[in-house]
């Protein structure tokens, strides 16, 4: 017969578990921490507290640890694997999230890593809410071959059937190349912050090796080249507490998915108002440039707009605002940059 288990052995089960979960929400050591902050970015936790409303998220699958074997891999098994996953709310709707934690494997991606993510994506879908993704890894976890690959695979092959069903949202927040930087890409906005987040298909050295050109991390794939010259990153900013706090903006002005519409919200703004303001802004001489951006600020609801792509193409401006409290979105020519005209 198996002896008896008493109380007291489960208690003690029970306090070794809630130890174990402390371990990994502290994660790895003080001074992997204190490296992250020296480079002047937060925590994986850290910027999930700031991304939803406070005390909402529900983790999943927090003690999940691969299960890899060779090149010491199987001496260093850390819980959650690299990637914090699970929702919250912003504004009191659910938003399911998912964190590199470059503080574990820098933050690649191996099998158990992305099976977590399959997860949290799947049960986004499910839920009919969107999806926002912080990005700080170094892409695929090559001790773990193929696995890995196969693992960004299936993020990919989610990331284009969630397209037009749900959003979703991409937050560049380190260093991400590779399958890091393939899937970003692949996802409706892109945030960036400057000096401390680039996205490459490879990092500086392979061009260097290859090509021979000197080239900057930045210079390659920093937050400025994107939201300038490729167009790849929609929205950046020059640290991580104002990015996330536009990227709850964002969520405010996005609905849940393709069956919902936005959120109204109750306007101050007085609907039938005239503005007088218009008048100067607007010249009669169709020859004359004026900022269009000033125009939109007079029509919508107190004065605010989200311009998505500000600083590429700016010879046409493409922003989200609100009418009467309703969402809509806005296109308008910019006469102050080429004249507004149309190009590619």
């Amino acid at each position: 017969m198996a002896p008896a288990v008493g109380p007291s052995h489960a208690r003690g089960r029970v306090a070794e578990l809630r130890a174990i979960r402390v371990q990994a929400v502290a994660g790895p050591c003080e001074k992997a921490t204190k490296a992250q902050h020296a480079k002047g970015k937060l925590t994986a936790r850290e910027r999930i507290g700031l991304l939803l409303d406070e005390g909402s998220f529900q983790e999943v699958e927090q003690l999940r640890r691969h299960r890899a074997t060779g090149f010491g891999l199987e001496a260093k098994k850390p819980h959650t694997d690299g990637v914090i996953t699970g929702w919250g709310t912003v504004e009191g709707r659910t938003v399911f999230v998912y964190a590199h934690d470059f503080r574990i494997f820098g933050g690649a991606l191996g099998e158990a890593h992305a099976a977590k993510i399959h997860k949290i994506m799947d049960m986004a879908v499910a839920a009919g809410a969107p999806l926002v993704s912080l990005n700080d890894g170094a892409g695929a976890r090559i001790q773990e071959g193929v696995s890995a690959l196969a693992g960004y695979g299936g993020i990919f092959q989610r990331n284009t059937r969630a397209s037009g069903v749900i959003p979703q949202i991409s937050v560049m927040l380190g260093p991400c190349a590779g399958g890091a930087a393939y899937s970003p890409a692949l996802t409706d906005f892109v945030f960036m912050v400057r000096e401390t987040s680039q996205m490459f298909i490879t990092g500086p050295d392979v061009v260097r090796a290859v090509t021979g050109e000197e080239i900057t991390h930045n210079g390659l794939g920093g937050a400025d080249v994107h939201a300038e010259t490729s167009g790849v990153c929609h929205f950046a900013y020059d640290d991580e507490e104002s990015c996330l706090a536009e990227v709850r903006y964002l969520l405010s002005l996005l609905p849940q998915n393709n069956r919902q519409f936005p959120p109204r919200v109750p306007c101050t703004d007085p609907p039938a108002r005239r503005s007088e303001v218009l008048l100067d802004l607007v010249p009669a001489d169709g020859s004359r440039p004026y900022d269009m951006g000033r125009v939109i600020e007079e029509i919508v609801d107190d004065g605010e707009y989200l311009e998505v792509h500000e600083r590429w193409a700016r010879n046409v401006v493409c922003a989200l605002a609100r009418l009467d409290g309703q969402v809509v979105g806005i296109v308008a020519n910019q006469p102050q940059a080429l004249a507004g005209v149309l190009d590619i």
